[in-house]
Order: C-alpha cells, then structure tokens, then sequence
C-alpha cells in the first residue's frame, strides 16, 4: 500500500519535555523504528511530520524571522535527523529525501483572524499573561497549561507535488510537507510570499494524501486514539468513526479536531481509510487493530 504517515510534533517531542538535540533525536529514532517496520512490511511509506514545538522554541529566539522562515528552518532541522535515523534504523541502501515544501493559502481565510494553532512550549497562566503582554501573543488554554496560538489557514496547493511524484516514481522514501507545509500566498503580480502561519499538519497530510491517491492515511501521535468524553472519568476510545458519525460530533479545534476533518476529507476522497493512534502502535493501526480507524465502511475484522 502507498502510505502516507503523518507524525505529529507530539510525537517527535515529548510533551512536557524539555526541547534539547539529544532529546529529539531519540524521539526521531523511535518514530524511524515505528517507520521502518512499515516499509519492511512492503508498504511505500511518504512521511510528514509536525513542527509545533520546535517552532515555537525557535520564535521564543526574539522574533528575527518570521513564522514562514522558522517553519523552513524546523523542516530541515528534523528532516536531516530523521533521515539520518531512518539510514540506521532500516537498510542503508534505501533513498531518502527532504523537501522543503511550499503549501498556497487563502489570504483572505479567517483563520488570519482567529488563531487556533497551537505552537511552542507550554505556559503556566502567569507565565502566558507576561508573555502576551511582552510580546503581543495570542494564548490558549491547552488542556491545564496555556500555548501560544498563530493563525492557521487551510492548504489549498502543493506547489512541490510534481517533484513529490518524480521522487515516487524513482522509489525514493519522501519526507515533505514538514509543518504543515511553508505557508505562501499568490500576490497579484503572480509571485509567491512567504505568511505570518503556520498550517495545519493534518491538513495539509491529508491534502497530499488525496493528491497522491493514497490507500491509507495515518496521524501519529501520543495518545490511543479518539475518545469521547475526553478528559472526563467516562472517556472511551472510539475504535471505528464514518464521516457521516464525525458530523454529528465536536472536537476541539486545537488538537483532535483537525485530525479527524482530514481522515473524514480522504476517506470521502478516496475510498481508503484513515487511522489515528500512537506512534508505538504504527503496524497495529494499518492492520485495524488498535487506535481509531475512519473509513466509509467498518471492516468486519475489526467488528470481531
């Protein structure tokens, strides 16, 4: 199966954990582990990753550059790791590229007007206030803890997509769309610019997903799956959603929401399905054995 595998910044910076190189690293190394047994298993694997932490770690730096420079900068930063980890943690023969790839927005989309996108480390609610005093930030809640928040608009072109096709064709293993993708917009001369965004990774996975007519869609990240009743003493995982069921639900826009939107957008696109659940569960999630799986149709090995 043609795969793409979307790691959430989650995944490859553990939450609460202090941002160092060492401690990325080993992240990485766990997720290349998770990613090699997939590409072991036969699947063509195109990985996306997150970049929320780092980018907002590198923002903290005093503002030199804007989100669309930082975003290029994280991308290169964790596609050189993974790559490296992917080299020993699979077959060194194997062919892999980063690239760094720009995504078109609207701008004119009102995400400009209402961030949701959560970036950086997190705050307590004293620390936010100074913040968003000293630095003008839009903060949320996220959870117990408070996150700086940047607007997030939708993708709606990948402008590298037939070098990603090129790069498939000669077999090569792809790392691209990192973050969601470099955010730009068309200005009325034609030209492309670089925007104060930064998208959504499950969005923009999801748009690559479709664009590349792939089987299967997985976001990973540090958590089982979806639950309702989320954070309450009734929380349970929801093993198998139809886009038809997502519609009558509600998820928070700053973390699950996303998710599930770009699983019900492939699934509704292509006929395959979508999985969300942990890293460490990778294989289980393809077999639909564990985590959430969102597809037109439950499969009967599951309902078993």
């Amino acid at each position: 199966m043609r795969i793409v595998v979307a790691l959430g910044g989650n995944a490859l910076s553990k939450r609460g954990e202090t941002l160092t190189a060492a401690n990325q690293r080993a992240s990485i190394r766990t997720a290349a582990r998770a990613l090699a047994q997939v590409m072991d298993a036969g699947h063509q694997v195109v990985i996306t990753h997150g970049n929320g932490p780092q980018v907002g770690y590198l923002a903290l730096r005093g503002g030199a550059f804007p989100l669309d420079v930082l975003g290029a900068e994280t991308d290169g930063m964790i596609g050189y790791v993974l790559q490296q980890e992917l080299d020993n943690a699979y077959l060194p023969e194997a062919k892999y590229a980063t690239l760094l790839t720009q995504i078109e927005v609207d701008p004119n989309d009102t995400a400009f007007q209402n961030p949701t996108k959560f970036i950086g480390p997190i705050y307590t609610e004293e620390e936010a206030a100074r913040l968003r005093a000293d630095h003008g930030w839009t903060i949320g809640q996220d959870g117990a803890h408070f996150r700086r928040t940047v607007p997030s608009p939708r993708p709606k072109r990948i402008l590298e997509l037939d070098v990603i096709r090129l790069l498939l064709d000669q077999g090569v293993v792809i790392i691209c769309a990192g973050g969601g993708g470099i955010p730009v917009v068309q200005k009325d001369d034609g030209t492309m610019i670089g925007v104060e965004a930064v998208i959504d990774k499950d969005h923009a996975s999801g748009l690559l997903a479709r664009a590349l007519e792939a089987d299967a869609f997985l976001m990973l990240t540090d958590v089982e799956g979806v639950y309702s009743g989320w954070g309450t003493p009734d929380q349970a995982l929801i093993t198998h959603l139809s886009p038809e069921e997502v519609a009558q639900m509600d998820f928070p826009a700053g973390s699950m929401g996303p998710k599930v939107d770009a699983a019900c957008e492939f699934a509704e696109a292509t006929g395959g399905f979508a999985a969300i659940g942990r890293l460490s569960d990778t294989l289980d999630l393809i077999n639909g054995t564990t985590g959430t799986r969102i597809s037109l149709h439950r499969e009967a090995a599951r309902e078993a």
